[in-house]
């Protein structure tokens, strides 16, 4: 690593505190020549995204999430003065519920319970965290993000009491997402218990027209904010779906896309050495051969980013992971991301990252800034702020002496500019990334048909309750079950269903065991 490489391949922005070191890669002049007309192509491909160009043809729909900090490069008036007067929008109504003017039921709002999955939960929980000070935000927020009721039973167990208190957003774009609607009911019950109206305490963010837009509005919910069908869940987080959260909890959401709209601005200059995005989007390509070869380990050295990872391995593998190119052929293509915080992963799995499989590429995020305010020191002339960047640089080095690849991106410290270029950054090596290969980096195929099969089992479990009714008080194996059902091919869902259904004692099915599992008989009490 030498440091004529270094400075040839690092990529600063001064202005915007912002750095991007891609000389710990191992690729030559010559890759980035022969890839530098697919580059072009991508530059191309971006440029005709951010100007409309249908982006998903299987769902007739542009992809628009750079529009959001930028309203005027929408291509449509309309679609501009939308997104401005959302945003305004989401200032008024934090405004009124700050000041008291919109209040719940016990009085002025404390808490916050944003319900939604995916794109809807992970986007403002990594902002949340990031950007979030205890003690100083205006709501303290929480976060229903799955249907695992043990899960809904911890964060209401902090919320016990203050429902009264307590505002709450659901996030559906169809308003049909089971995970969604499961933790509204869950919410509503819980509101319920403790005679507080759900409604007058509850926001609905989704499409125009959808099943919760309706409930939200037959129910007189506080208010409505849009989730446009030109964003996708995994760039939301600058449209209402992350923003109203954010500013509620007392963020700066302007400066968050201020951030994001200058990154925006230096990744769509086409000169690809001084484009971050696509040097990021280059660098994937090398480290992956362009299919997925190795995995992306994304490692920030700052608790604040500590959800980083979490949030790119669903922008990334949701975006990348695709059985099917642009002309249908199967390519099977995708980056495995995975992660975690500085110097944390010192104590985890840099051992194996170090001396096992070489099947990786590292990412390390670097913050320049320790703390506001001095540090005490932890030995003469060394702080924990000193700890830990020597930790980042010697992870680095020991890696390298290895031959494991890393980049390296610096910013001077964790502020609602820095979070917005982060995220920005990585939308758009995404998209770079996707044309680099050929595939659609917006739609997601894979997701629905997970989704598809959920609902097949679920009608299977309502057909295995079914015929335990009509025979209250016989006992069945899974062979007689599945026969009785005609879904002997399924005997093992039957199985896992039906074992699920004993673990919980409210469903009310019993069983007798029989020495091996396959014999144990099932029954409704009578």
């Amino acid at each position: 690593m030498s440091w004529n490489r270094f400075k040839e391949y690092y990529i600063e922005n001064a202005d915007l505190g912002f750095a991007l070191d891609v000389s710990r890669m191992n690729f030559s002049n010559s890759f980035l020549t022969e890839m530098e007309g697919r580059m072009q192509l991508a530059f191309q491909a971006m440029s005709a995204l951010e100007d409309g160009a249908l982006a998903n043809p299987d769902e007739v729909r542009m992809v628009g999430h750079y529009w959001l900090r930028n309203p005027r490069i929408a291509p449509k008036p309309e679609l501009s003065e939308e997104i401005t007067q959302t945003l305004d929008r989401i200032d008024t109504f934090a405004k009124q519920v700050h000041s008291g003017e919109i209040q719940g039921a016990g009085g002025k709002f404390t808490d916050l319970l944003v319900i939604g999955i995916g794109g809807s939960a992970l986007g403002p929980q990594f902002v949340s965290q990031a950007l979030g000070r205890p003690g100083e935000d205006r709501m303290q927020v929480h976060f229903f993000d799955n249907t695992d009721p043990d899960g809904f039973d911890l964060v209401l167990s902090n919320l016990r009491g203050k429902f009264d208190r307590t505002l709450v957003l659901v996030v559906s774009k169809s308003g049909g997402t089971p995970e969604t609607r499961n933790g509204m009911l869950e919410a509503q019950q819980a509101y319920l218990s403790e005679a507080v109206n759900f409604a007058q305490h509850a926001v609905a963010i989704t499409g125009q027209g959808s099943k919760l837009d309706k409930v939200a509005d037959e129910e007189g919910w506080l208010d409505r904010f849009p989730m446009w069908d030109w964003v996708g869940g995994r760039t939301s987080e600058m449209a209402a779906v992350g923003l109203l959260p954010a500013r509620l909890q007392g963020i700066d959401i302007r400066a968050m896309l201020d951030g994001a709209a200058k990154m925006d601005e230096w990744t769509r200059q086409h000169e690809t050495l001084k484009n971050p995005a696509a040097m990021l989007a280059l660098m994937w390509y090398h480290a992956t051969n362009g299919q997925g070869d190795k995995d992306m380990v994304i490692l920030p050295y700052k608790d604040r980013l500590a959800l980083f990872a979490k949030y790119l391995q669903q922008l990334v593998m949701e975006s990348l992971g695709k059985e099917k190119d642009l002309s249908n052929n199967v390519v099977n293509q995708g980056i495995a991301v995975y992660g975690n915080k500085g110097s944390t992963d010192q104590h985890a799995y840099v051992q194996q990252l170090r001396e096992g499989v070489n099947n990786f590429f590292a990412t390390f995020i670097e913050v320049r800034k320790d703390r506001e305010g001095a540090s005490v020191d932890v030995e003469e002339g060394v702080t924990a702020g000193d700890y830990l960047n020597a930790f980042l640089l010697g992870t680095r080095a020991a890696l390298a002496e290895k031959d494991r690849e890393s980049i390296t991106i610096t910013v001077e410290e964790v502020t609602p500019e820095t979070v917005g270029m982060l995220i920005a950054l990585y939308e758009r090596a995404v998209g770079f990334y996707a044309s680099l290969v050929g595939i659609n980096a917006y739609h997601q195929p894979g997701v629905e048909a997970g989704k598809k099969a959920a609902a097949t089992f679920l009608r299977l479990k309502k057909r295995i309750m079914s015929h335990l009714q009509s025979n209250a008080g016989k006992a069945f194996t899974v062979d007689e079950i599945a026969a009785s059902l005609g879904e002997e091919q399924e005997a093992e869902t039957i199985f896992k269903l039906l074992e699920h259904l004993v673990a919980n004692p409210a469903k009310g099915v019993t069983k007798q065991t029989a020495g091996s599992s396959w014999n144990a008989k099932y029954q409704l009490q009578a």
